[in-house]
């Protein structure tokens, strides 16, 4: 977004709010990624073969217990990601090849391990599938024992003892698996968008995030005391007393969800969650969602050479809707390709996947792994007493529509919708609908799509938010077509979880809203705090702005509740 720019005597560094709420710490950087060793270098001849040979395995012995301690720390999806890390730095199949290149051709230590880590990963990738996806994780153990080796600091994220504010480039998924709220009080980085995976992570942990910040990591030295704020999208260096105490008074105010979405007038919107694996279900049910609006299948495809049989889909999909007995649940068919690959159905050699077979376009290629999934949907409802709602992602045609509506019904799944991601869908909303009984509006592609960003590239951050006016005008245009029809209108994109442009949404016509469990208190305080009308008047603001700042500044600045709040 912005540079540094001056507030009174304050710096105040902006960027892209992705994660509400306001946290002061000092800003601890994220380390640098550990360079490649000098290819060939070896030891010298007065440098002792065995002493570096053992160094190696003494490095070794090194980041196996630092990751174990570690993961003994965290919990969750953090503490398996460490776990398996440490186990990997464990065995000595990696270390007894390096220390063989240092003995045998009298390579420098660092270089040993690279190389040999080299040859592990150009092993597992031929193989595909599962084992492939192990290749990150020997990479992370390759640059642990090259950092133990060169005396740099660990990749990932740092431990100084003290909660702080993380400031880095970009977090991998790795890193980001492994933050903890309660050491993380706050993220920036100069890279990023609103959709990716940094901010989609920041929101499910409550942590306060602003991304996109361009040239944080050179504005804002480290040890530098900052207060961000997540909503706002700002970083102010140096702030006062009372703005700390300020942000503290929020941080400590807690908030739940009662489970009746609403505007202060009545209107009931439905508040659900997004759902993307079975242990996440009855999280999501105890924070008070009403429902599911978006529950990703693709954990059940992930990591796999072929697809599941219908008996293990229909054991995790029932997970899913016994946490949730008489009330709505949304299931989303696999949404393969782009971002994630299937090497059993998807061709990851497309040259531009975001716009290639994915999505129900995938069943074009395969349709028998769509047909057994919507009987392991089928089954799955039937044993359960869930309201079962099927959709199917990257809608584009009425003739897609109709054909998926078509294999629903031949499975007896009654309730059949599409995901609008694509401008032609929304565009074409009131034909569709006249075939589909719903739809759900998939916000984060469909600003990639209709802005020509790709959602992963940080560069462009700022034509990804939702508030760019085409955006709206696109949602806006959905929802007439809804409206024409009869049929609702859902989002499950995270923009249901900014609860300024909840109210935006709610104004345009939007029936129900789906998001991140955490999120359900924020976006309800929000909609209590005004009537359908306000929605209404909220949302033409931002559908007649010219720019997505303006839109945005102009909703914000009429929701006072937003600053009593923290938002």
């Amino acid at each position: 977004m912005t540079a540094t720019q001056g507030a009174g005597s304050q710096r105040v560094v902006s960027g892209l709010g992705v994660s509400p709420g306001r946290a002061a710490g000092v800003v601890v950087r994220m380390p640098d990624p550990v360079p490649e060793p000098p290819a060939g270098a070896t030891l010298t001849a007065d440098d002792d073969v065995t002493a570096a040979a053992q160094r190696i395995a003494e490095a070794s012995a090194e980041v196996q217990a630092a990751l174990q301690e570690a993961a003994e720390r965290a919990s969750g999806t953090g503490r398996e990601v460490l776990e398996t890390t440490a186990m990997m730095a464990a065995d000595p199949t990696l270390v007894k090849s390096a220390q063989k290149l240092v003995t045998a051709e009298r390579r420098d230590p660092p270089s040993a391990v690279w190389a040999a880590a080299g040859k592990v990963i150009d092993q597992l990738a031929s193989l595909g599938g599962y084992m492939a996806e192990r290749t990150r994780d020997v990479a992370d153990v390759r640059n642990r024992l090259v950092a133990a080796l060169t005396g740099r600091p660990a990749p990932g994220v740092p431990d100084p003892g003290h909660p702080f504010v993380l400031l880095a480039t970009d977090l991998a998924p790795a890193d980001t698996a492994t933050l903890d709220p309660a050491r993380v009080v706050a993220i920036v980085t100069s890279e990023g968008g609103p959709t990716s995976h940094t901010a989609i992570l920041a929101r499910a942990l409550g942590i306060p995030a602003v991304v996109g910040a361009a040239g944080a990591t050179e504005a804002i030295p480290e040890g530098t005391q900052v207060l961000v704020d997540g909503a706002a999208g700002s970083v102010t260096l140096d702030p006062t007393e009372e703005q700390v105490a300020r942000a503290a008074e929020l941080a400590a105010r807690v908030r739940t969800f009662g489970g009746n979405g609403r505007t202060s007038d009545g209107h009931a919107v439905p508040l659900l969650a997004n759902v993307g694996a079975p242990d996440g279900a009855q999280a999501a049910a105890d924070a008070g969602a009403e429902g599911v609006g978006l529950f990703r299948t693709e954990f059940c495809f992930l990591d796999r050479t072929e697809a599941p049989s219908i008996e293990e889909q229909v054991a995790q999909y029932r997970q899913v809707l016994a946490a949730f007995p008489g009330k709505k649940v949304v299931v989303r068919t696999l949404d393969a390709g782009a971002d994630k690959p299937l090497p059993f159905l998807t061709n990851t050699q497309e040259p531009n996947p975001a716009l290639g077979v994915r999505g129900l376009r995938t069943a074009s290629r395969d349709p028998q792994v769509l047909e057994d999934q919507l009987a392991a949907i089928a089954q799955a409802a039937q044993a359960e007493t869930a309201e079962v709602w099927v959709m199917a992602p990257m809608v584009a045609t009425t003739s897609e529509t109709e054909e998926f509506v078509a294999r629903c019904t031949a499975h007896g799944l009654t309730t059949a919708g599409v995901m609008v991601e694509v401008p032609s869908a929304a565009l074409q909303s009131g034909q569709i609908l006249a075939r589909a009984d719903f739809a759900s509006i998939g916000t984060n592609d469909l600003t990639q799509y209709a802005m020509a960003a790709d959602r992963l590239l940080g560069e462009l951050a700022p034509l990804q938010t939702h508030w760019q006016p085409a955006v709206v005008q696109l949602i806006a245009a959905t929802c007439r077509g809804g409206a024409q029809q009869g049929r609702p209108v859902g989002v499950c994109g995270e923009s249901a979880a900014d609860p300024a442009f909840a109210v935006v949404l709610v104004g345009l016509g939007v029936a129900t809203l789906s998001m991140s469990p955490r999120a359900l208190p924020d976006v309800a305080a929000v909609l209590e705090s005004v009537t359908l009308e306000e929605c209404r008047a909220l949302a033409r603001t931002a559908v007649d702005a010219e720019t997505a700042d303006d839109g945005r500044a102009a909703v914000r600045g009429r929701l006072p509740v937003l600053e009593d709040l923290g938002l």
